[in-house]
């Protein structure tokens, strides 16, 4: 049946009335095909070629000017390519022109329809300007130019009119029927008298990269950062992405949305850089086109408005949703916000806006709302699929409009600000956008030309070059400012509210489902949590924190990028991070002990601590814990402070009061007594009183008894014999008086002159070098009295 139509406007009244006999039939055949199985289960259809009005695609690859005026010639250029099954012949090319539209929907209709619609495509204006095309056979193609004076087109008034390029022949299946065989539709804004009021266009042009700078940094004094790959230098090369914005934003009336983790990764970039190369880094090649780029980007600035985003461009969305659960996350957006600010004054010397605030895709919910404003935030850009409008409003509204605690949502233009998001590599799809485009500013500002308003337009977050040119070539288109004048965004959200447009705020429910599904995970915003807890401890011990504090807090604020929705590397990055940070405070710790033995009721205990970064560390205690007090005492914490590359042993007084083993916890702590790193586990095993010890103190007492014995029992003996004829009293013993002259007397009969050796002198002598373990061999370690 709608093939049917198609034909109405090229073949005869018998030929139409046999057509509607063939369409009559044809209604039956659905009936039909649900009783009839025409291949096998398992057999593949192949796609059946396209006929009708649809067999011949045609392309419009450029159409210049795009916004002409009475003396302009319209050229538009463009390819047919035969998709059907049959060959066409006779055919040619013309230039078709519809009725002025009747508002914004109708252009979204007309730019989505496929086919012809005689009532709606209008007729082929004169034949003079068509162009044969001859024979197309099936898979060819054949490239066209069309040429019309505007004058020729008898345009009745202003406004955006329909104008479709198709392609009439005749197939070898029906000769001798011309009929349109392919039609491809576009629009045409014409205004000549100027509008009562012009619309004021705020055009954003963001700026934004993915995170390339990872939390390592080189070990030189210039602590050289290391960059996750090399290829941003693509990115930034003439005909790149970030190239093509600078050089096309620079001549257009835009406001610069800018990412301040790209300008400092590419000031990086300037100087020197490291890239990762599997477990070894190579050095950077970008160091030219970095400092090209920073150079164009600084002089296309100057004049602009700039925004700054919060660094590294957090996911707004993310955070309300999911890590707003994460007790401390939140922080991370106020950090990010000050330090967008300073990035881009030390940059650019620019002093940006940074109280706006873009969730991706320009979709927002209340809790959204409340984590952007909670940073800072008075402006919240959002888009009209979001903040949507009610049918009642015949026109669209101005952007600001204030909804509660002081915020202004800015609601961009959603059809505008979408246009670009399709492949525009392909020429007819960047000029299809690039019309549609300029039709609908036309048809806003023709909606109420006595009432100005002020549109927002958000384009894709970051454009590929081929949508930066699409969009410079449209913005170009309104140039000469006959319906609409540029506007800054900060004039725009100062515009004074529509007081019809929506000012509701969605509920959390009514966030997009599939936009959900993009976020970063609870999971995400734990990791990363545990990373900046892990980095709070570690700087606390750190003589010189610079070197570690700035690289991994801004790789923690790059974790949570809105450039994760679309780069599988999120993961990968985070982890990279907290096990880069894990490894470095592991190079300060405690050595493991080896099983030790203490003989002896006192004794020192030595615990050595390593520092193996090239810095100093400071600011850490040393505990050891005894899990039998009661048995083995230690002595109280010490403060540690140890050279980068350098080890510190550090001596415990230990007191036992019992044998036994007894379990030693030793934990380092930073001052306001935080854990740092592993706690390290050894034994000590308590021997205060050996058996040999044992042996000598009872040989050493019995020894001094026997001797006072013998000493008593010699004085008893001489006192009871009688004195001899001529002893005078007083006199010795002649037994036991030396002769005189004589050598002095020895063997057992000799006098003690100093009395019997004390036997514990030994162990006297032998604390003058420390004490030894008695105990058995092998037993563990020695300790130290």
């Amino acid at each position: 049946m709608a093939e049917a139509a198609e034909l109405q406007g090229t073949t005869s009244a018998p030929a139409r009335r046999w057509l509607r006999r063939a369409g009559a039939l044809l209604a039956a055949v659905p009936l039909l095909a649900g009783l009839i199985q025409v291949t096998a289960p398992n057999e593949a259809i192949a796609a059946p070629k396209p006929t009708g009005s649809r067999s011949v695609d045609v392309a419009i690859d450029s159409l210049t000017p795009a916004t002409p005026t009475a003396d302009d010639t319209l050229t538009i250029k463009g390819t047919v390519t035969n998709k059907s099954a049959t060959a066409i012949d006779s055919a040619h090319v013309g230039l078709r022109l519809g009725q002025v539209m009747r508002g914004r929907s109708a252009i979204d209709t007309a730019a989505t329809r496929t086919g012809y619609f005689p009532d709606s495509d209008g007729v082929e204006i004169d034949s003079k300007y068509a162009e044969k095309v001859g024979k197309l056979p099936v898979g060819g193609s054949q490239d066209f130019s069309l040429a019309i004076p505007l004058k020729d087109l008898s345009l009745s008034q202003d406004g955006v009119y329909q104008i479709a390029v198709s392609l009439v022949g005749e197939t070898a299946d029906q000769p001798s029927y011309l009929r349109v065989l392919g039609i491809q539709r576009t629009f045409l804004p014409w205004q000549t008298t100027p509008p009562g009021k012009k619309t004021k266009l705020s055009f954003l042009w963001p700026v934004i990269s993915t995170p390339r700078v990872t939390a390592r940094t080189a070990t030189d004094e210039q602590q050289t950062p290391v960059f996750r790959d090399d290829d941003l230098v693509q990115e930034l090369a003439p005909g790149g992405r970030l190239q093509q914005l600078v050089a096309l934003g620079k001549d257009l009336p835009v406001t610069w949305v800018l990412d301040p983790d790209l300008l400092a990764t590419v000031d990086a970039m300037a100087r020197k850089y490291d890239v990762q190369d599997g477990d070894e880094t190579t050095p950077g090649r970008g160091q030219a086109v970095a400092r090209q780029w920073m150079a164009a980007l600084d002089k296309a600035v100057e004049g602009h408005k700039v925004v700054a985003l919060p660094f590294a461009d957090p996911d707004l969305a993310s955070l309300a949703h999911r890590g707003k659960v994460v007790s401390g996350t939140l922080s991370h957006l106020q950090s990010a916000t000050v330090l967008a600010k300073t990035t881009v004054e030390s940059t650019l010397q620019v002093t940006p806006r940074t109280d706006f605030a873009w969730p991706v895709d320009g979709a927002i919910d209340s809790s959204i709302v409340d984590v952007a404003t909670s940073a800072g935030a008075h402006h919240v850009i959002t888009r009209g699929d979001s903040l949507q409008e009610s049918r009642a409003l015949t026109y669209t509204p101005t952007a600001a409009r204030p909804i509660g605690g002081g915020t202004t949502a800015i609601s961009a233009d959603a059809r505008l600000s979408t246009v670009f998001d399709g492949d525009m590599s392909r020429a007819e799809n960047s000029t299809l956008a690039i019309q549609e485009f300029l039709a609908q500013t036309l048809m806003i500002t023709q909606q109420t030309p006595e009432r100005q308003r002020s549109i927002v337009v958000a384009p894709p977050r970051m454009p590929t070059a081929n949508q930066a040119q699409a969009m410079a070539t449209a913005l170009g288109g309104l140039e000469p400012r006959r319906w609409s004048e540029p506007q800054e965004l900060s004039d725009a959200a100062k515009a004074k509210p529509d007081p019809a447009a929506n000012r509701q705020v969605p509920s959390r429910g009514d966030y997009p489902k599939a936009l959900r599904k993009q976020e970063l995970p609870t999971t995400a915003f734990s990791q990363i949590q545990q990373t900046q807890r892990t980095l709070d401890r570690f700087r606390k011990a750190l003589t010189i924190e610079e070197r570690v504090v700035p690289p991994f807090g801004t790789a923690i604020m790059r974790d949570m990028s809105t450039s994760w929705r679309h780069d599988r590397g999120a993961s990968a990055y985070r982890d990279d991070v907290s096990g880069h940070l894990r490894s470095l405070t592991e190079q300060v710790g405690i050595i493991q002990k080896s099983p030790a033995t203490l003989s002896g009721r006192s004794a020192t205990i030595p615990v050595t601590v390593k520092n193996d970064l090239v810095q100093g560390v400071d600011g850490l205690r040393l505990v050891l814990t005894s899990n039998q007090p009661l048995r083995l005492k230690v002595s109280d914490p010490q403060d540690i402070k140890i050279d980068g590359g350098h080890s510190q042993s550090v001596k415990f007084e230990a007191n036992a009061r019992a044998n036994g083993r007894t379990t030693i916890v030793a934990q380092l702590f930073t001052e306001d007594g935080q854990p740092y790193g592993e706690p390290m586990i050894f034994e000590v095993n308590v021997t205060s009183i050996t058996s040999t010890v044992i042996l000598v103190i009872a040989v050493g007492v019995l020894l001094l008894v026997l001797a006072g014995i013998r000493i008593y029992v010699k004085r008893r003996r001489a006192g009871s014999e009688p004195a001899g004829p001529g002893d005078k009293p007083g006199d010795l013993d002649p037994d036991s008086a030396p002769d005189p002259g004589s050598a002095p007397r020895t063997g057992p009969e000799a006098p003690a002159e100093t009395g019997p050796q004390d036997p514990a002198q030994p162990s006297d002598r032998s604390s003058d070098t420390g004490s030894q373990s008695n105990g058995p061999s092998g037993s563990g370690e020695k300790v130290d009295r």
